[in-house]
């Protein structure tokens, strides 16, 4: 099978950015109905009204999902990655509110080798930032790649 990348086309400090997403009420409303998550901060605008942000605010980890998504998307792995392996050091830094503009940029952070000189692991460092350029979500995002090997 002829690939369109392998783990050896990404290089430490290779850095990458995705095209941008508005979150929706949309997203919000069937992020809920598909996790059953209806917190009242996510869901109930009287309630949220009420809070230090003043508004409803989306899921984090509906964020994380979309910015999983929006790198899947943008093709950067085409068909390099074999498995997800983890997600470490995952922090929400700041609120995404309903109608924020979303982007995802990433580094290539790690790369080890395994046994098997058609596979490597690498991490990527994923950082979401708002319209703003404010930081609002970052993780370590752990791969399995296909390698040229030998």
């Amino acid at each position: 099978m002829t690939r369109q990348k392998y783990g050896d086309d990404f290089h430490l400090g290779q850095v990458f950015t995705t095209p941008a997403i508005t979150v929706t009420e949309t997203h919000v409303v069937n992020w809920a109905g598909l996790t059953g998550d209806f917190y009242p901060l996510h869901m109930d605008a009287e309630y949220a009204a009420q809070t230090q942000f003043g508004e409803r605010l989306a899921h984090g980890p509906m964020i994380f999902g979309l910015a999983v998504g929006m790198v899947a998307l943008s093709g950067i792995g085409a068909d390099s990655v074999i498995a997800w392996l983890g997600c470490d050091d995952m922090r929400m830094t700041g609120p995404v509110r309903i109608g924020d503009t979303i982007r995802t940029t990433v580094e290539v952070k790690e790369q080890r080798p395994t046994k098997d000189p058609k596979r490597g692991i690498q991490t990527w460092r994923y950082t979401v930032t708002n319209q703003r350029n404010e930081p609002i979500l970052s993780f370590d995002y752990k791969m399995m790649f296909h390698m040229r090997g030998a």
